[in-house]
């Protein structure tokens, strides 16, 4: 679905003005006022069962520069870079969120990975969601909640053509189409931030992941 813009949302595009090539990506900077964004930080730091993965790269085992939790449908557990998620069960908090956004993308969601960035020095690489059970068009809903983070975006054939914004707390990224077939994005290390951000992707798997 290719939303209009409007005074609440508008869509992403490059540094010359045009639109991102292949892509569908809209940002809400005010989804949530400050206040229940604050409330909503709080609540889910509070609730959440978080855990720290390993992770293999080039050989070397490491923990992820941050915090994660898989919440969802029970049947719907995910794999990505070797890290199998098993759901956990659905919070009033996660579900009240879940409605609101769906109200707006008329998609059901049947998980979301939160993740907690405790500061700048947690961080995300250059990766795309485009997981076979996600669907041909992923449909990836994004609320940021507590610090402000550039976020980037690169096309995969062209590294030059790149996008960043900066996240804001309350803020909702909706990406859809084609955007993860074509582009990467990542949420780089940063020194100047010293408070935490949590980032709740909504997603609606069609299956659970294989190994």
């Amino acid at each position: 679905m290719l939303f209009q813009e409007s005074e609440e949302n508008f869509l992403l595009k490059l540094p010359n003005g045009n639109p991102m090539p292949n892509a569908e990506v809209y940002y809400y900077p005010a989804f949530y006022a400050q206040e229940e964004a604050n409330l909503l930080f709080q609540q889910i730091k509070e609730e959440t069962l978080w855990q720290q993965d390993d992770i293999t790269l080039f050989g070397k085992t490491m923990k992820i520069p941050r915090l994660q939790a898989w919440y969802g449908d029970s049947d719907k557990s995910y794999i990505y870079s070797g890290i199998t998620l098993k759901p956990q069960t659905w919070t009033p908090t996660l579900l009240s969120m879940k409605k609101k956004i769906e109200t707006i993308t008329h998609v059901n969601y049947t998980s979301v990975l939160i993740n907690l960035y405790r500061n700048g020095e947690d961080s995300m690489g250059w990766h795309a969601d485009d997981e076979p059970e996600l669907g041909k068009n992923a449909n990836i809903a994004s609320i940021s909640l507590g610090a402000i983070r550039k976020f980037r975006f690169r096309h995969k054939d062209d590294h030059a053509q790149k996008v960043a914004i900066h996240l804001e707390n309350g803020s909702l990224l909706l990406m859809q189409g084609a955007t993860q077939h074509y582009w990467q994005h990542e949420l780089p290390k940063s020194k100047k931030i010293a408070t935490a951000r949590i980032n709740l992707t909504f997603r609606k798997l069609l299956h659970a992941s294989k190994p």
